[in-house]
């Protein structure tokens, strides 16, 4: 029974190639715009999360998300020092200038300011220098990517020692990073502390974040609620920091909107395609149905066979419509604007349970009118 369920679905060779492709069609719309749309909404947070040193972040209590920067007076990383259960705390600035190269090119950068003589918030992996070159005078270091975007020919690793000017100020190039790209895709910049006030316009305030360290055995969040009460500062641990900044962009932008109709479309598409040309597949296969009705074949048997049918069906489509998502991102990967996307597992078994839900509508459908096959058809001109 089975392999006669195998000849009748693949027989009908047109058909059975627009069933497969319908689903591959609603798989691959379904997990690449869902995947692009994580990918994005995590990147809201990767400068959060790239910091993984600091327990605690600590700002201005107007502070919404990571790029609204609202800077703290220079007295506030005293303040939290001491707080009781604090083992480090570090400044960090954050800020956008305008960077001039030799070439006359200028771009707009995001320059982050490490802590002088901790450097906490630093790259983890380099790809030309190390910690040193953030220590050097006038020295300055560029995520891989961004440096790609300034100089857009040739290797960015090839711009080490390059000068550049920032605020009619030179600084030279020391290193290049591997740094997850943020939200906004201006090049981001490293430099130390003290390099950073510098080179920002003259300010009354300047200190953008402030670092914590819980110390061993401290709660991050009872750490983060004592600073709260004793300084007056906002302060959050770096997970809830990071899910602030992604929710303040799901919640203040059409992005959610907009990939959220992008997926529905897949699926109604899918939905639409898969069951129409399913329901149709087996109304053409009436005659064979009421055939094998005749012969003895119970409702039970039919059914296995349309569910192996619709197996086969969507295990296909569903294997290329992945596969063709996969594709997608192995060949942007590299490229700076969807530098760090991927297809994440979950996304994967999300997919896989939607094609089944649509397989299963299609083959509900097509079972009616299968079980009210009157097996005197055959005999039907």
């Amino acid at each position: 029974m089975m392999a006669i369920a195998l000849k009748m679905l693949v027989g009908d060779s047109a058909k059975y190639l627009a069933l497969v492709f319908g689903v591959a069609f609603a798989t691959l719309l379904m997990s690449q715009q869902v995947s692009i749309f994580i990918g994005l909404m995590t990147r809201t947070a990767n400068q959060v999360l790239d910091i993984r040193e600091a327990d605690v972040w600590v700002m201005d209590r107007r502070v919404r998300y990571v790029d609204e920067v609202e800077a703290l007076p220079d007295a506030a990383l005293g303040r939290v020092r001491s707080v009781e259960g604090v083992e480090w705390a570090a400044p960090l600035y954050k800020g956008l200038a305008i960077l001039r190269t030799r070439d006359g090119l200028i771009n707009q950068v995001s320059l982050v300011g490490l802590d002088d003589q901790s450097l906490a918030g630093a790259p983890r992996t380099w790809l030309s220098g190390d910690l040193e070159a953030l220590r050097r005078p006038n020295g300055m270091v560029f995520d891989v990517q961004g440096a790609a975007l300034i100089w857009p020919e040739g290797d960015p690793l090839d711009r080490v020692g390059d000068e550049v000017e920032i605020n009619d100020r030179r600084m030279v190039v020391t290193g290049m990073a591997d740094a997850s790209a943020p939200f906004i895709t201006f090049p981001v910049a490293y430099v130390r502390y003290s390099e950073a006030l510098r080179l920002a316009p003259p300010s009354r305030n300047t200190l953008s974040f402030v670092l914590v360290r819980a110390a061993e055995g401290q709660d991050a969040r009872a750490l983060a609620a004592r600073i709260e009460s004793q300084t007056g500062y906002q302060a959050l641990t770096w997970d809830a920091f990071a899910w602030r900044s992604v929710q303040y962009y799901l919640t203040r932008t059409g992005i959610p909107v907009n990939f959220g109709i992008t997926v529905m479309l897949g699926f109604i598409v899918g939905a639409a395609v898969t069951a129409q040309t399913f329901y149709l597949f087996v109304l053409e296969n009436l005659r064979q149905f009421g055939a094998l009705k005749a012969i003895g074949a119970t409702n039970g048997q039919i059914t296995t066979m349309v569910l192996l049918q619709a197996a086969v069906v969507g295990s296909m489509g569903y294997g290329l419509g992945v596969g063709g998502s996969a594709m997608f991102f192995t060949f942007v990967r590299g490229g700076a604007a969807l530098e760090g996307f991927y297809m994440p597992w979950y996304v994967l078994a999300g997919t896989g349970l939607v094609v089944a839900l649509i397989i299963l509508v299609s083959v509900f459908g097509s079972l009616l009118k299968v079980f009210r096959v009157d097996p005197a058809i055959v005999f039907r001109g």
